[in-house]
């Protein structure tokens, strides 16, 4: 089993459907140096035979960054980790989390956690076909399950196998009756499943996911696990990710307008090779969340972005009308 250095998981970003993009994740980084990202989910098969110039797009500086899969064949998943060690991925994570009507119409997903010889199955041939640590994201259960010794046979299948860490979404996934929105509030917090579980596995790497939005309770879940995951929280609210990152590590707090100007040359690169501006700032637009200006920045870029020929004066233009509110603010 390939051994996760420990300062590296303390915090990271969960992957999350058309969110999590190239783009996004460069944003992510350089809100946040320390943190592990990962990539939107991307099943097995569309990595071996689809557009992985597209599929597994990365820059060097967003390591360390893991790649999630979704599937539940052992040889399709072994190939692609395979495919993903050699394209420079830190981690390939297996997906056993995602509640949606797709995901489990193709027998992957949280769906899977009742199926834990077959995840044991997954993990250790896609242990076996890289020298990448493999990971597995999961819940608590699905449906009703209730069973905590369940849940822990299910972990201990995925070690056994080979995981070198599991990451927690400390909910059950509801397959029947809750949307896929829904399942991420509605199912409740079960926090103390994961502390237990770190408390009776010490040697096991355990991360956190689920409800933390603030930085007091990533301290707070730091008490009692490796790792915490954000998920929408840093989505929506993208300084809060360099906030948490800044804390961890000991580094100044940067300025909102600091940190977006930062993303200024890779912006202006991919506008060179024919990404429009949207596809970037949409990723930005809670930059300047709660904060004076916040709506005309989400106005002025989610209005100006989809434009032809719209470039980083438009971001500029953003900027500027914080800064303006900024001021009167003061003023008053």
């Amino acid at each position: 089993m390939t051994v996760l250095d420990p300062a590296t998981i303390r915090l990271s970003v969960a992957p999350m459907m058309d969110w999590t993009d190239v783009h996004c994740r460069e944003f992510h980084r350089l809100l946040a140096p320390g943190a592990r990202l990962y990539t939107e989910m991307v099943h097995a098969n569309a990595v071996i035979r689809g557009d992985r110039a597209r599929l597994l797009a990365r820059t060097a500086g967003q390591a360390p960054l893991a790649l999630q899969l979704g599937g539940s064949e052992p040889a399709l998943l072994a190939e692609a980790t395979a495919i993903a060690a050699a394209h420079g991925f830190d981690e390939v994570n297996l997906n056993c989390g995602c509640p949606s009507d797709r995901v489990q119409a193709g027998r992957f997903g949280a769906c899977l956690m009742r199926e834990p010889a077959l995840v044991a199955d997954c993990v250790a041939a896609m242990a076996a076909a890289a020298p990448v640590p493999v990971t597995v994201k999961c819940r608590l259960g699905v449906d009703d399950d209730a069973d905590y010794s369940v849940f822990r046979a299910f972990v201990d299948g995925v070690v056994g196998a080979g995981a070198a860490m599991v990451v927690v979404h400390a909910r059950n996934a509801w397959l029947k009756g809750l949307s896929p929105k829904e399942n991420r509030d509605v199912p409740p917090l079960r926090y103390d499943w994961a502390y237990r579980l770190k408390r009776e596995r010490p040697a096991l790497p355990v991360v956190l996911n689920g409800g933390i939005a603030d930085l007091a309770s990533v301290h707070a879940q730091l008490a009692h696990v490796d790792g915490v995951m954000l998920g929408r929280a840093a989505y929506h609210d993208p300084y809060l990710l360099h906030v948490a990152d800044a804390a961890l590590s000991g580094a100044s707090l940067q300025p909102r307008a600091a940190l977006l100007r930062a993303l200024r040359p890779y912006a202006e690169a991919r506008l060179e090779a024919g990404v429009a501006l949207k596809h970037i700032t949409r990723h930005v637009l809670g930059l300047y969340q709660g904060q004076p200006g916040g709506r005309m920045f989400r106005q002025i870029l989610s209005e100006g972005a989809h434009r032809p020929g719209a470039d980083w004066t438009l971001v500029e233009r953003a900027i500027a009308a914080t800064a303006q509110a900024d001021r009167a603010r003061t003023a008053a």
